[in-house]
């Protein structure tokens, strides 16, 4: 297909698709003349996988460029190349040596993860991310209970191993995968929010008698 029906196809506009094939985030498409080029499948798939990095993960352009150079590279491992989407998708969180309670907070998740046998990287933002999180209720004056977290963590895992990763075509393309882990961390994590507040205000209204 043309680059024009490549835009109708996809939805995506022909001078957005021009400046991905420019970023170098799509592959450029088989010349058929000097100012023409075919384009199939494999771009299509690609445009999707931007298009959920970009308005699902609200990610900018160099991090989708490093996520879909790992989806380009064979060699790197699936898990690898799905950490990669996931920590992109980890907000930033400045870390701070001097903060003692973010220290300890840090301790708190590292002892953890290590206690649950989770395999998670030393590196992986999303202990930083939990660290701040249990500093600032301390500083709230609402610290999180161990109980509490093991009762979330394991809560967490029964859904992720049990159902979410189910979800994730492994017998699919690279992009595939990709896009299905971004699309169900990001929008699959807000509906089990949105659930929670419903559950919230049910619970009391039974209590509360209203």
């Amino acid at each position: 297909m043309r680059i024009s029906e490549l835009s109708a196809t996809s939805g995506v506009p022909v001078p957005t698709i021009k400046y991905y094939l420019r970023e170098g985030l799509l592959p450029q498409g088989v010349s058929t003349a000097a100012t023409r080029a075919e384009y199939g499948e494999a771009h299509l798939r690609r445009l999707r996988l931007i298009r959920a990095l970009l308005e699902v993960g609200g990610l900018p352009v160099a991090a989708i460029a490093k996520i879909v150079a790992a989806v380009e590279d064979e060699d790197t491992p699936v898990h690898t190349m799905l950490g990669t989407a996931h920590y992109a998708l980890a907000p930033a969180v400045e870390e701070d040596p001097g903060d003692e309670e973010r220290a300890r907070a840090r301790g708190r998740v590292d002892r953890l993860i290590g206690d649950l046998g989770w395999q998670v990287r030393a590196d992986a933002p999303t202990r930083a991310e939990l660290a701040w999180i249990l500093a600032r209720l301390e500083r709230l004056g609402r610290p999180a209970p161990e109980e509490d977290l093991r009762h979330y963590a394991s809560v967490v895992m029964d859904l992720v191993s049990g159902h979410e990763m189910g979800k994730i075509p492994w017998d699919g393309t690279r992009e595939a995968a990709v896009e299905s882990l971004v699309v169900g961390t990001v929008l699959y994590g807000r509906i089990f929010d949105v659930l929670r507040r419903l559950a919230h205000e049910s619970a009391s209204a039974r209590l509360l008698g209203a």
